[in-house]
């Protein structure tokens, strides 16, 4: 029995440590004052967006990086890749322009005062509420064998008449290039989320029941070039009660819950397999 046992225990330390070797995955969080990584990091201002790193904690999967603004935006931002690689921990989110060049990524989305590509933020009725003020804002990141998750935590946040916290999850997983966006009231009373997908002027736009997706060029000035991307949302109809376009972003107002989720996807002209507005959509549409 004894010897069963440790066959046993052998043979999931074999299936963890593989696991773990193929895993595309990987966090990064850190402030820049010191660029240590760290697995969480807090803030009662809410706002340690000019000195965490990148912005807010990062995520990343083979085919591309999301991260979470951590100020009162709590968008969630990408980077785009010109081949399957993990770039976060050498790259910082900002490769040079002979690194680019070199086959490395960059950030040619820009989010702006939006929720970015599945960015969370809260619906009273009649407008936009973003999470906050706060009493306390914590970023936090994981790395699993086979999938990698930030979470960004607004606590306090004033909302119809009350206060609530709002725990917002973006999981990342090896081999698949879409990531899950979850949304948390912690809170007694249910609550209706914001969530959506942004555009700029001359962007693509391709919409269908449960999927919005843009194609095409972000103002953006941090990357070497200007290059094409995608960017999709794609979600259940049955969890939201409208869908609003202000001229920057298509907003989807939830139905009142306590949960929600999401999937948001992206793709860029300098991939070697999905870099147009067709094969991205087709990639979507077989999903």
């Amino acid at each position: 029995m004894k010897m069963r046992r440790l066959v046993l225990l052998l043979f999931a330390v074999v299936l963890i440590a593989t696991a773990q070797a193929q895993n595309k995955t990987d966090v990064s969080l850190f402030m820049r004052s010191d660029s240590l990584q760290q697995n969480e990091i807090s803030a009662e201002s809410g706002d340690l967006y000019n000195t965490i790193g990148h912005h807010g904690p990062a995520v990343e999967n083979e085919w591309m990086a999301l991260r979470i603004y951590f100020s009162d935006k709590v968008a969630i931002d990408v980077y785009s890749k010109a081949k399957p690689q993990l770039e976060l921990r050498e790259k910082v989110w900002y490769p040079t322009a002979e690194d680019q060049k070199n086959g490395w990524g960059a950030d040619y989305y820009k989010a702006g005062e939006t929720v970015g590509l599945g960015g969370v933020r809260l619906w009273d009725g009649e407008k936009v509420i973003r999470l906050n003020p706060v009493s306390n804002r914590t970023a936090r990141v994981v790395k699993e064998p086979t999938c990698s998750y930030m979470e960004m935590l607004s606590e306090d946040v004033p909302y119809k008449g009350r206060k609530i916290d709002v725990l917002v999850r973006v999981t990342a997983y090896s081999g698949e290039r879409n990531a899950k966006v979850e949304a948390f009231a912690l809170s007694d009373e249910p609550v209706q989320f914001v969530t959506g997908v942004n555009y700029h002027k001359g962007q693509e736009i391709y919409k269908k029941d449960g999927l919005i997706a843009t194609w095409g060029l972000h103002p953006e000035d941090v990357a070497a070039e200007l290059v094409e991307l995608g960017a999709a949302i794609m979600y259940d109809p049955a969890d939201f009660v409208k869908t609003e376009d202000d001229g920057t972003q298509f907003l989807l107002i939830g139905k009142p819950g306590k949960q929600l989720t999401t999937w948001v996807s992206s793709a860029c002209g300098r991939e070697a397999e999905i870099n147009t507005k067709e094969k991205f959509i087709g990639f979507l549409e077989k999903r």
